[in-house]
């Protein structure tokens, strides 16, 4: 055997089992099944929103908001799972820990914007009582 059939023997070529030279890692990769429920479930995920919204269905804005957001979270799942491929086995469970490290920040963020925005317009609106 030459050195260069070894080096590519010994970096995942052809005769290592490795698909086209790539570890796994324990990635699980995506079948024409799952790409197409996952497209299917984003599709149904959008309508029923825009359906809620343009038929006035609910009646309450704020209701209405509530249950947009709450799709969209269940989009945002379904697009991780299906999508993204993200699972707790999937390169040892770092992907995970990432998205929920990633989740905590960003919950932190909006949560700390939306105090001080809020304190900044309860304290610095002036007052119609004393105009």
């Amino acid at each position: 055997m030459s050195a260069s059939q070894n080096q590519v023997e010994a970096h995942g070529g052809p005769n290592t089992g490795n698909h086209d030279g790539h570890d796994s890692h324990g990635a699980a990769h995506g079948s024409m099944r799952g790409y197409v429920t996952g497209f299917l479930l984003s599709v149904i995920l959008t309508a029923i929103p825009f359906w809620l919204v343009m038929n006035d269905v609910l009646g309450n804005s704020t209701l209405t908001a509530i249950v947009i957001m709450l799709f969209a979270a269940v989009q945002i799942v379904v697009h991780m799972i299906y999508f993204l491929h993200m699972n707790g086995r999937s390169e040892g469970g770092w992907t995970m820990l990432a998205l929920i490290f990633t989740i905590i920040i960003v919950a932190i963020a909006l949560a700390g914007s939306l105090w001080v925005m809020y304190h900044l317009n309860t304290n610095m609106m002036p007052d119609p009582h004393r105009m």
